[in-house]
């Protein structure tokens, strides 16, 4: 009994040592196949950076089921706009290990997959009016400094703007204006000269914005959908 007790304590380290040292080679080519498939869908140069979750990914490719993948697209344009820091959070995910083995991501599946990205401020800012110098973050909120003049009045110091997301994309309008030239004109006018959009409404997931936080960056905007394809990301 001693030596079949010792005999099975060898078998489990073998064992044991063997899917530590499988474990990370299957996770890396897995990984490997979802960032060649992304890139081809997107045209990128490089393929993104992908993480499988969860602490033992051949248990879980024994199943088929991930805690989760994330993709780091880096950066993505939508009607002209380029956004930094795109990644794709899909959790609930499905995915047949014969079909990752091959090469394919035709099967991979995800119950919910959460974009988010940063539209830099200096992109912003190329679509705002003239009279915007300078925006930063103001809790919820975005504060520009502005200079020059609107309808013909000089304009200075600095207004709080809101930002939300629609169909058209961000739209950005001012909710106060600060002490300076800009209280010499007309209300109406200065919100109307104040008020522009960023035309950026979807994000990979194909799921339009419905979130949006100002950061020291840019703006962080997130979408979401549920039961999502990997191969259907561009088109969904």
């Amino acid at each position: 009994m001693r030596k079949l007790l010792v005999v099975l304590l060898f078998l489990a380290v073998v064992v044991g040592v063997l899917g530590a040292i499988a474990d990370p080679i299957a996770r890396n080519r897995a990984e490997d196949e979802i960032g060649r498939r992304v890139a081809a869908q997107y045209d990128l140069s490089t393929p993104p950076e992908v993480t499988f979750h969860g602490f033992s990914f051949l248990l879980q490719a024994l199943t088929g089921e991930y805690k989760g993948i994330d993709v780091d697209l880096g950066r993505w344009t939508e009607r002209g706009v380029t956004v930094h820091d795109v990644k794709i959070e899909m959790r609930g995910v499905e995915a047949p290990l014969s079909e990752l083995a091959k090469g394919s991501a035709a099967d991979v599946t995800a119950r919910t997959a959460t974009a988010s990205a940063v539209v830099p401020y200096d992109v912003i800012r190329k679509r705002a009016p003239r009279e915007v110098r300078r925006i930063a973050p103001h809790g919820d909120d975005l504060e520009v400094e502005l200079a020059g003049s609107i309808a013909g009045f000089p304009v200075s110091g600095s207004a709080v703007l809101r930002v939300k997301p629609t169909s058209r994309g961000i739209a950005i309008s001012p909710v106060s204006v600060g002490a300076g030239g800009g209280l010499q004109v007309p209300l109406g006018v200065l919100r109307q000269q104040l008020t522009w959009t960023v035309p950026v409404t979807e994000l990979p997931v194909g799921s339009r914005i419905s979130e949006i936080e100002p950061t020291a960056s840019g703006l962080r905007v997130a979408a979401t959908a549920e039961n999502v394809r990997l191969n259907d990301l561009r088109n969904s």
